[in-house]
């Protein structure tokens, strides 16, 4: 253990070993050498809530309105268990499971069954291709899948133990079979519970493997970490807490956010798959009080007319997360939502879920930030150059440090090797800095940087002017080649309907806001900025399209 005199009470830094500390309370962990499982540590958080309530919805489909209560969704995670232990006998366990399905009430629950049984889950976009499936499938080697009726024709291959069919009746027959007791199989916390898939932004794709251990940890921490508000007390009791998840299942944003809501008993509002226009909708009926959404979406909901169509009146809490919020962005928001807080965090597939964040309205506050590093997370500001760590407010590779970080990349030892280093850190890719009062802020991604000439330019600097300006909907900055400068800042802009804002303008209102060599020196109209399913923007995509000389509909 570090000195903990060196440690500043005040952002949480060791002036000797370099080391950022957090300044949450450590959030208890069983010990390591206990089994286990992400299954069974949820469901005893969850029943050892006083104020849960068996009957209280737990998930509810947005489309359809079909409702699923803790108990029934407790009674079908037993049945689902007994079933499938049937068909993955002991020897399957840390064996993987391929789960190929858009968002539904049953996805949860074949989830928490899987993992009960101690076998590896891998869920993927139910949108791939088949020769994405192939690349999938050759990573993460599943002996068995699980898939709906109108996507498992994609599925490249037959598989050991077979294909299930989520939507058809054998499926629902496993859901209510009460002719077995309740299974348990030793599962050990260092056993792969998931392997998820970084988004492949900046390079090929790679199956990032998740421990239950990891879970565990930063589902203990999601309890510390919660965000509070200063309640008068003669005000009226918060509503019970109704989120609603327009991210994917399958994405660790979802994934990590269904397992949080779960062990804290909260009303789960699903959707298949996202539209704008349905998820304000479900906010309406269904009284949503949180959301976990990407920058763009607080952006649409900023500056979109369709919102004020909506009572929006429920809504307390936004989780916002992949990338900076511009303050401006934020402002706007808080004029037509004043009564909703943006709470920011930061993380990655790597690190299971959100490893900083915000806990109260004062923290809200720091626009542009990440927030402050959750429970029993370190962390380490890294010169790329120098291999130096720094001190707070210098710029350099954020590194972290937990029991949430990932155990490595599957079958790639040369990935890890690159990612992990030997004491246990992850390199996270990312140029960030803390501040005096040990707040994170991400500048970009160490690989997107542009270099103008010897200037490095961070494409989300640019982006958040951009997104700032009335007339636009949404943007996105990339390197674009030049003889003179190496590469100059290009943006690609959405307009808002029916706006005639030139490049001539989009260059003018920016360049006011930055220095010389950060200025946006080429501008490109385009239909909608594309994006992973978490929201993150595809820079290759547009690089191709830019040096293609394509048209504006990409």
């Amino acid at each position: 253990m570090a000195n903990t005199t060196s440690v500043d009470p005040r952002n949480g830094f060791n002036s000797t070993t370099k080391i950022f500390h957090s300044l949450r309370p450590p959030a208890p962990l069983p010990p390591p050498s206990q089994p286990l499982s992400i299954t069974d540590y949820t469901l005893s958080l969850l029943q050892s809530n006083p104020t849960f309530s068996p009957n209280t919805d737990f998930l509810i489909d947005s489309t359809t309105g079909h409702r699923l209560s803790y108990s029934d969704f407790i009674r079908q995670t037993h049945s689902l268990t007994a079933s499938l232990a049937t068909i993955l006998p002991p020897h399957v366990k840390n064996q993987v499971a391929l789960i190929l399905s858009p968002t539904s009430l049953h996805i949860p629950v074949l989830y928490f069954s899987l993992l009960a049984l101690g076998v590896t889950i891998s869920p993927v976009n139910p949108v791939s291709t088949k020769s994405e499936l192939t690349d999938l499938v050759r990573i993460s080697n599943p002996v068995i899948a699980f898939a709906t009726s109108a996507v498992s024709s994609k599925l490249p291959s037959s598989f050991p133990l077979g294909t299930i069919i989520i939507d058809s009746p054998q499926f629902v027959s496993m859901l209510q079979n009460s002719s077995s007791g309740v299974i348990h199989r030793k599962v050990n916390q260092s056993d792969t519970a998931a392997i998820l898939y970084s988004s492949g932004t900046t390079g090929r794709i790679k199956g990032v493997q998740l421990s239950h251990r990891n879970f565990i940890a930063i589902t203990s921490a999601s309890q510390i970490s919660r965000f509070t508000r200063d309640e008068d007390a003669s005000a009226s009791p918060q509503p019970h807490p109704v989120s609603l998840f327009p991210l994917p299942l399958f994405h660790v944003f979802g994934f990590f956010m269904l397992i949080r809501a779960t062990s804290l008993g909260e009303t789960l509002v699903l959707m298949e798959k996202f539209d704008f226009n349905n998820m304000l909708k479900s906010v309406e009926k269904y009284k949503v009080t949180y959301m976990p959404v990407s920058p763009p979406l607080v952006v649409a909901m900023a500056k979109s007319d369709v919102v004020l169509k909506y009572d929006m009146s429920s809504l307390l809490l936004i989780g916002c997360g992949g990338a900076p919020l511009g303050k401006e962005v934020a402002k706007s928001f808080a004029v037509r939502f004043p009564h909703v807080e943006i709470v920011q965090g930061y993380g990655m597939t790597e690190t299971g879920g959100g490893v900083t964040g915000m806990s109260n309205p004062d923290e809200c506050e720091r626009y542009g930030s990440a927030g402050r590093l959750s429970c029993n997370v370190e962390a380490k500001i890294v010169d790329p150059e120098t291999g130096e760590a720094l001190s707070p407010m210098q710029q350099g590779e954020l590194w972290l440090r937990g029991p949430m970080i990932m155990k490595g990349y599957v079958r790639d030892k040369e990935a890890t090797a690159a990612t992990m280093e030997s004491e246990g850190w992850l390199k996270t890719g990312d140029l960030c800095y803390f501040n005096y009062d040990g707040f994170l802020f991400i500048v970009d991604r160490l690989k997107e940087l542009i270099k103008y000439k010897a200037y490095q330019v961070p494409p989300a600097e640019l982006e958040r002017y951009l997104q700032s300006i009335p007339d636009v909907v949404d943007a996105a900055v990339i390197p674009y080649p030049d003889e003179e400068a190496g590469q100059i800042p290009m943006a690609y802009v959405v307009r808002k309907p029916g706006s005639k804002i030139s490049e001539a303008q989009i260059m003018e209102i920016t360049a006011k806001q930055v220095s010389p060599y950060k200025k946006i020196r080429k501008v490109a109209f385009i239909n909608a900025i594309p994006k992973t399913p978490a929201g993150k923007i595809l820079r290759r995509e547009l690089v191709k399209h830019a040096l293609s000389g394509a048209s504006s509909k990409l």
